[in-house]
């Protein structure tokens, strides 16, 4: 990888050098270098993959060994390809989807007609949407199988890179623009409530320090925040901090779930997607909503482009849209007076 510019990739030039560098062009060599073109970086792209970033680095040299010149040139903090590599990139995209389809067509070949779908995603977007999709999904594909795994936004991205899974649910605020190798599909909006323990009522509340006992304030003032992420975190303090000033962050959690207990047992509050507060279409016991001016989670689908040519995924999306619309949130209670004040503007740059 160097700053020089390059000619066009000379195909005839790299076949003769393909079987001339160690390993050769294989198929872990081109799926690296696929990572690395999408994450525009070294360090992203080992995280993605499961691998050392020393490892990457080498296996991207190998690889511009073979060709013959080199494929990314460095742009201030990114990696951009160089024309060789882009057109390289063509090449690589025509030979992971053909590797998809010959992994996808397996299970046939082994019984004539199992297949697995690998679905990973947030805990509460899973226990929502997933169940009323494959009920409409198993009328029309009764020999599908499934393998889901409730993970975190990046581990989500790091399986899809890995080919461990075939699509991840996730919000698209938690995502990053590495994740632009992958189909990105709305699928519904989920708003944010502010989630409190049941016998800390705020209706009519407009002066907490008033109105509230010592002990509802010390609760009230007490955040439970999901670590989702740098910008999204300092989204929600900032969020805390223009309307309820003197609040101080008591616990980071990896799942909404997690902080919604800490809710439950009167640890404090916790500003969180409404799918995260309910189960079945029920809110969760032992904590009491309140309706809050905070963007809205967008939950999208993330897949390989080339799978919404496929019949199976093309209907997967279709019926995971069919029960987002479906979708009603808890009901929630009336924002509190004191909460009623202009939200502060974010700044991702402060």
């Amino acid at each position: 990888m160097n700053n020089e510019e390059n000619g066009p990739l000379d195909n005839t030039a790299k076949l003769r050098q393909v079987g001339g560098t160690g390993g050769g062009l294989t198929f872990r060599r081109l799926q690296i270098f696929w990572a690395v073109a999408n994450a525009s970086s070294l360090t992203r792209a080992s995280k993605q993959i499961g691998l050392a970033q020393p490892t990457v680095s080498q296996q991207i040299a190998s690889l511009e060994d073979i060709v013959g010149m080199p494929l990314f040139e460095r742009r201030s903090n990114s990696l951009e390809l160089t024309e060789a590599g882009r057109q390289l990139m063509r090449y690589v995209q025509k030979v992971l989807e053909s590797m998809q389809s010959l992994e996808d067509g397996l299970g046939a070949i082994g019984d004539g007609s199992r297949r697995t779908l690998r679905l990973a995603g947030l805990n509460s977007i899973l226990r929502v949407l997933v169940p009323t999709a494959m009920e409409a999904l198993h009328k029309k594909f009764s020999e599908i199988d499934y393998d889901i795994h409730e993970s975190a936004p990046a581990e989500v991205i790091e399986m899809l890179y890995a080919r461990r899974i075939n699509l991840g649910l996730i919000s698209s605020n938690s995502i990053a623009p590495a994740s632009a190798g992958f189909e990105q599909i709305h699928i519904c909006t989920d708003p944010y409530v502010l989630a409190v323990p049941s016998d800390l009522d705020l209706s009519g509340v407009t002066d907490p320090s008033r109105d509230l006992s010592a002990n509802d304030q010390d609760v009230l003032f007490r955040s439970i925040q999901f670590a989702f992420g740098t910008q999204h975190s300092r989204r929600v303090q900032a969020w805390y901090d223009g309307l309820m000033p003197g609040n101080r962050p008591f616990a980071q959690a990896r799942s909404f779930e997690v902080a919604i207990g800490m809710v439950r047992a009167g640890l404090g509050i916790c500003l969180a997607p409404a799918m995260s507060c309910v189960v079945g279409d029920r809110v969760i016991d032992g904590v009491r909503l309140y309706r809050v001016d905070f963007p809205a989670r967008d939950v999208v689908a993330l897949l390989p482009k080339q799978y919404l040519r496929q019949e199976l995924y093309s209907c997967l999306i279709d019926e995971l849209g069919a029960a987002g619309r479906t979708y009603a949130p808890p009901p929630a209670s009336e924002t509190p007076p004191f909460l009623l004040k202009p939200t502060p503007e974010f700044d991702p740059a402060s």
